[in-house]
C-alpha cells in the first residue's frame, strides 16, 4: 500500500535528496528492469538503451545521474523501499507509478504538497492521522481538514 506523510519527518531512514543518493546508490541491473524502463519512457519520455546509456529528446544521450528527480526519486522507491523518500519532487505525472509500485508493496513517501492521483479508486493510508482514503477528494479532504500542508 502506498503510505504518504505529509510535513517534516524525523527518521533515520528518511532520505531528503532523493536526486543525490540516486547518483552514489543506483545498480546497473536496474535499467534492466521493465518497470523502471517503463517509468524513465513515461516520465522522461526517454528510452533506455543499455546499462548506463538512456536516449532523451531533450537532451541526447545521457547517464542515469541526468535523468528528472521525479524518476530517480520512483526508481529508488521501487528499488530501495525500506527508506522514506521525499517525493516532493515528484510531479503529478509520477502519481501513477507510486500507485502501482504500492498495489504490489508497502511503500511510504513524504509530500509537501497534494499531488494529483487522478479520478480511479484508490487506497493510500495518510500515516499523519492513520486514514486510508480512496478518492482524490478523500484524500484532499484529509490534508486540508488536519492542516497537513502547514
Amino acid at each position: 500500500m502506498l503510505k504518504i506523510i505529509y510535513g517534516d519527518i524525523d527518521s533515520d531512514n528518511y532520505i531528503f535528496d532523493p536526486d543525490t543518493f540516486f547518483n552514489h546508490q543506483y545498480k546497473v541491473e536496474w535499467f534492466k528492469d521493465t518497470r523502471v524502463v517503463e517509468m524513465i519512457k513515461d516520465v522522461d519520455k526517454s528510452h533506455v538503451i543499455k546499462d548506463r546509456l538512456i536516449e532523451s529528446p531533450a537532451l541526447g544521450m545521457i547517464s542515469p545521474e541526468r535523468l528528472s528527480g521525479g524518476v530517480k526519486t520512483l526508481i529508488l522507491i521501487d528499488k530501495k523501499d525500506s527508506y522514506i523518500f521525499n517525493a516532493s519532487a515528484c510531479g503529478d505525472n509520477c502519481a501513477k507509478w507510486l500507485l502501482d509500485i504500492g498495489k504490489e508493496k508497502d511503500i511510504t513517501v513524504r509530500l509537501g504538497y497534494l499531488m494529483d492521483f487522478g479520478r480511479e479508486d484508490f487506497e493510500i493510508e495518510i500515516m499523519n492521522t492513520g486514514r486510508i482514503v480512496h478518492t482524490l477528494k478523500e484524500l484532499d479532504d484529509e490534508v486540508i481538514d488536519n492542516n497537513l500542508l502547514v
